[in-house]
């Protein structure tokens, strides 16, 4: 996990919904996390159908959703949540390091996930790099994901989609695509790509706007419906 930029002490502090079936998780959650001075807890909710609701009433900036819950699971939740005008960011929790689950909740627009036993200082800084904009989503968890989904069934459909989406791309643009596919970072993009660091963040954004994307697994994702790599992240031969 990256290192999130300095909080500025000026802004408003992030507004944070915790959403765990078990009610020692969210306590210890909400003690850890309450302890940020630019973190507000503004409410805890024990499944997906109340998350909505405490969305709808409590305006939270990120919700940290447990993926697992009784009713309307996380899944549902984030699925529903994501697809609202103004949705919160949303940090799947999960004991599952690349599950087909956690590809669910990434395809849904999840800024991201960390696992329950993740240090409480990594939990911290993930909720301040999604408030900030930030995915929480490193290099090694996206070749896991695309291993993973590999084997998620048939593709047909999803591959023609995925190619017509890809065509729109600038040929720039699709080579950015495709290493972030790859799993590299900006700065091995910009050093195979002989850019600057910052054209390729401006590259990324740019993407992400076009597809109304949220974070760059969506990107690789859809590079790998549309065929472009290979299953070991090699682009196929030609």
């Amino acid at each position: 996990m990256t290192t999130p930029a300095p909080m500025d002490p000026a802004a408003p502090p992030v507004r944070l919904l915790i959403v765990d079936d078990d009610p020692l998780v969210r306590a210890g959650l909400a003690l850890m996390l309450g302890g940020a001075d630019d973190i507000e807890i503004v409410g805890e909710g024990a499944n997906g159908t109340q998350a909505a609701e405490l969305v709808d009433r409590l305006r939270p900036d990120v919700v940290l959703m447990d993926i697992r819950m009784p009713g309307m699971d996380g899944l549902t939740a984030t699925e529903s949540l994501r697809g609202r005008p103004g949705a919160p960011e949303v940090i799947v929790l999960t004991t599952f390091h690349a599950d087909e689950q956690v590809l669910r909740a990434i395809r849904a627009g999840a800024a991201g996930f960390v696992l329950k036993d993740t240090p409480p200082a990594q939990i911290v800084d993930a909720v301040r790099q999604v408030a900030a904009g930030d995915p929480v989503l490193s290099p090694a968890v996206t070749r896991r994901l695309m291993v993973r989904a590999a084997g998620t069934g048939p593709r047909d459909d999803r591959a023609d989609r995925a190619r017509q989406r890809i065509a729109v791309l600038a040929e720039r643009e699709r080579e950015v695509a495709i290493a972030v596919a790859r799993g590299r970072s900006n700065a091995e993009i910009a050093a195979t790509l002989y850019l600057s660091v910052a054209t390729v963040k401006t590259q990324v954004s740019r993407i992400l706007a076009r597809f109304g994307f949220n974070n760059r697994v969506q990107i690789a994702l859809l590079v790998h419906d549309a065929g472009l790599l290979d299953d070991d992240g090699a682009e196929p031969a030609t």
